[in-house]
């Protein structure tokens, strides 16, 4: 597919939306929109048998939602994947951990979104106070065992997609170091 032209319909401080006028590889020709958003980072809390979880109002979904800790950098702020994860964490969370690990890069949504995220698995995690921005006024934060957090899937109780894919990450590391380990048995 071969982009001819593009313009902008809408921005705002969070979001740009263009569309693309293209031209498919049979000649066919059509019109594509693209919402362009600022890459994220989503941390997995580990500790003990469990997760920590953040509980938010998601606009969009008029309704309270459970997920791990996910976000971008303010307008104007900027640094490593690593630091926005380690940022993220001890805002929405107030935990800080010793030990940061890259578990992959995904796309949010390449049918419709450049947006892509970092995913990180947090351990030796330390308490301190959450530093939560203005939109996360109502945010709070729980402990959920690994049993506890498969029902919520279940159930429906918790359905934020990047979250599920973090978590699918997840396992298959844990996954590839129990074959590692059984290789070395």
């Amino acid at each position: 597919m071969r982009t001819t032209s593009s313009r902008e319909v809408y921005r705002n401080p969070w979001i740009r939306v263009r569309e693309d006028a293209v031209v498919r590889a049979d000649g066919s020709t059509g019109v594509y929109g693209v919402v362009e958003k600022p890459h994220f980072g989503l941390v997995v809390p580990a500790e003990r048998d469990g997760f920590w979880l953040v509980e938010q109002f998601r606009h969009p979904l008029g309704r309270r939602a459970w997920e791990f800790p996910q976000g971008t950098w303010t307008a104007g702020e900027g640094g490593t994947a690593e630091q926005l994860a380690r940022a993220e964490l001890a805002e929405e969370t107030g935990l800080r951990a010793a030990e940061l690990r890259h578990l992959g890069r995904l796309d949010l949504a390449p049918g419709l979104s450049t947006q892509q995220f970092d995913v990180w698995l947090a351990a030796g995690l330390t308490p301190g106070p959450p530093a939560r921005e203005v939109t996360e006024a109502d945010m709070r934060h729980a402990f959920v065992t690994e049993a506890e957090l498969r029902a919520m899937v279940r159930e429906g109780r918790f359905t934020d997609g990047p979250s599920l894919a973090a978590y699918a990450l997840l396992l298959l590391d844990r996954s590839a170091a129990h074959a590692a380990t059984e290789r070395l048995a």
